[in-house]
Order: structure tokens, then sequence, then C-alpha cells
């Protein structure tokens, strides 16, 4: 069977999900760079794999998806290794309840309105929007409150097992833990931070770095 192609940068957390998630799986994979940020946008062909000119897209065995909740799924049902969505519904549906708080509210604040922010915007010679920040940081601290709330007993969010709420909300802290606020409102929130330093010394983390 042919290796799958994802198609993005290393930068982006979304695209990072869908590594980490081939990681976990030990599934080879091609990454053909796709940099939406470039000077004229993403490449005219790419339009043929992401109509809305976003990242990720992938392909695999004449699969092409978009979107990176689709795309992890499919990482998962279509390929052997440990699987990465519990089976009780119960399980399940909080991995999907944690999937949908990092998408609807911890990505935006935590990344865009915090971290690039605070720490990209500034370190490109750029003016902070303090007045963004203010706005982020109560929602970001639901979000991690909420995160705390429903993490499983065990080492991983769910329990025992990684699951894809993992690989969901560790990009996004790789990001936010840069900013100076974050470590405070982290220790708030212990059992995530013994989450997270589990999480960023596992082999599928480490290998998903970005370039730079």
């Amino acid at each position: 069977m042919h290796s799958p192609t994802l198609y993005g940068s290393d930068y982006s957390v979304y695209v990072r999900i869908v590594r980490l998630a081939l990681e976990e799986k030990r599934v080879a994979y091609d990454l053909v760079p796709v940099d939406i940020f470039a000077q004229g946008g993403p490449p005219a062909w790419y339009r043929g794999r992401h109509p809305f000119l976003r990242i990720p897209a992938f392909s695999h065995a004449g699969i092409d998806l978009y979107e990176t909740g689709p795309i992890v799924r499919y990482v998962d049902e279509a390929f052997g290794g440990p699987p990465l969505q519990p089976i009780a519904p119960g399980d399940r549906a909080a991995m999907n309840q944690i999937i949908g708080i990092v998408d609807s509210y911890a990505y935006r604040a935590l990344v865009w309105d915090i971290y690039v922010e605070t720490v990209s915007k500034p370190g490109r010679g750029e003016t902070t929007d303090t007045e963004r920040v203010a706005k982020a940081v109560p929602v970001a601290e639901t979000c991690l409150s909420e995160l705390s709330r429903l993490k499983r007993s065990g080492r991983w969010l769910i329990g025992e097992d990684i699951s894809l709420a993992d690989v969901y909300l560790a990009p996004v802290l790789a990001y936010f833990e840069k900013a100076d606020i974050a470590g405070a409102m982290l220790d708030r929130h212990p059992n995530i931070s013994a989450w997270w330093d589990a999480m960023r010394e596992r082999d599928s983390f480490i290998a998903t770095e970005p370039s730079d």
C-alpha cells in the first residue's frame, strides 16, 4: 500500500495534529510543503486539494480529504497500529468534547490571541494588540479549567491510552507555553501540567517538532 501524502507546513497546529496521528499509528508519509502565508498565497494547483485554500489536505489510495477532523479519523481507521479513538461511547464522546474545545475556543485564544500577539508579533517587531490579549485570557482560563475537569484518571486525557484528544491539544499547548503568562495559568491546573510534561516527551511529539 502506498504511503499517504500530507499537504501543509510543519508550523501549522492542524498539520501537526495529523502528523502526530500518523506517527502514533506508525505510518510512513510524505509531507508536501504548502505555505498558505506565502506571498501570493498557496500555489494554484493546491485549490484542487482544498477548495478553501487552508491546510492540511491529504491523499491516500485514491482517497482525497481536507480538514483535520476527517483526516485523522481516516488515519486511525484505515491503518493498523494503536487505536486513537476509544470504543466505549462515553469515552469517545469525552474525546470529541475535548476536540471541540480545542477547535472552537482553545486554538484561537491560546495560539492566535495569546501566542501570536505576545510572542510572534513582538519577535517580528510588531505591536501587540493588548485588548485582544485581555479578551483572550478569560477564554484561555475557561479552556484550561474545562480540560482539567474533563481529563480522566490516567496518564492521558481519556485515561491510560493516548487518543485524538491528546494529539489535538498538544500542538496548541506547544505554542501557548511560549507566552509569559502561560506558566502561571498551567500551574493552576496540575493534572494538565502533568499531562503536558508527559506529552512533550513522547516520541511522536519530538518527531513532529516544527523546523523553525
